[in-house]
């Protein structure tokens, strides 16, 4: 078994959340193979280097699943871009590129965190560029903890008041965008997050049936893909349910 999951924007502000990520690694995460990760799995990340507890915590319990023999994978997103090796092997797994293809069970899988695919909001992606450049990336590192506090704050709401004037459907992904990078990455499966729309939308690549997967944020209901060797199943529950 192996458990696809993503947006889950682990803050301080939300220790339900945490509580049920926790409670998923302790019971349902046990019991996998492989665990992938798929961006935005923090609300904010400021550097490695961050003293904030809640960080070291969940490196911790990560940690202990990665003893019992579940493989971590880690994708950046939009809000945890600068996660980096040192919290990576911290938790005990390992950072994947954007874009990377997994044999899934026998069937070729590209895996996004998503935000790429939303080529419709041009002003996001000048801004997606700029921070997923190495020199900016450095540069923002080397400030002290207290300005990068101060600039992720201001970047996270000058984010929701941009976001509150777009039309929906900029904000999803480009039905063109997905054709061609799966055509590029010549796989029929995609699984990605970001939208926080889960869904499963079947689709055609190069005359074959294809399938995009859209994992669900952790906002109100935990969510999570599996994926046997006999199918997938996309799945929700309350973020206070026992399971």
């Amino acid at each position: 078994m192996q458990l696809f999951i993503s947006d889950l924007h682990l803050n301080a502000q939300r220790p339900d959340i945490t509580r049920a990520f926790f409670h998923f690694l302790h019971h349902k995460a046990f019991a996998a193979e492989k665990l992938y990760i798929l961006g935005d799995f923090f609300d904010v990340w400021i550097g490695d280097d961050d003293d904030d507890p809640l960080g070291q915590e969940v490196a911790n319990e990560l940690r202990k699943l990665r003893n019992s023999g579940v493989a971590i994978f880690l994708m950046h997103g939009n809000r945890d871009f600068l996660l980096g090796e040192k919290f990576a092997e911290a938790a005990g797994a390992k950072l994947l590129p954007e874009g990377t293809v997994i044999d899934l069970y026998g069937r070729p899988t590209l895996l996004l965190h998503g935000d790429s695919l939303c080529t419709q909001d041009e002003d996001y992606q000048s801004f997606r560029a700029q921070v997923r450049s190495p020199q900016w990336q450095s540069h923002i590192l080397s400030q002290p903890l207290e300005i990068r506090r101060a600039m992720a704050a201001q970047m996270r709401d000058q984010s929701r008041h941009m976001n509150s004037l777009k039309a929906e459907d900029i904000m999803d992904v480009t039905p063109a965008e997905v054709v061609r990078v799966m055509e590029a990455a010549g796989v029929t499966q995609l699984i990605h997050g970001h939208t926080h729309r889960p869904a499963r939308h079947p689709l055609q690549i190069g005359g074959k049936p294809a399938e995009r997967i859209v994992l669900g944020d952790w906002h109100h209901l935990a969510w999570c893909l599996i994926a046997e060797e006999n199918g997938l199943l996309l799945e929700s529950w309350p973020l206070t349910a026992d399971r």
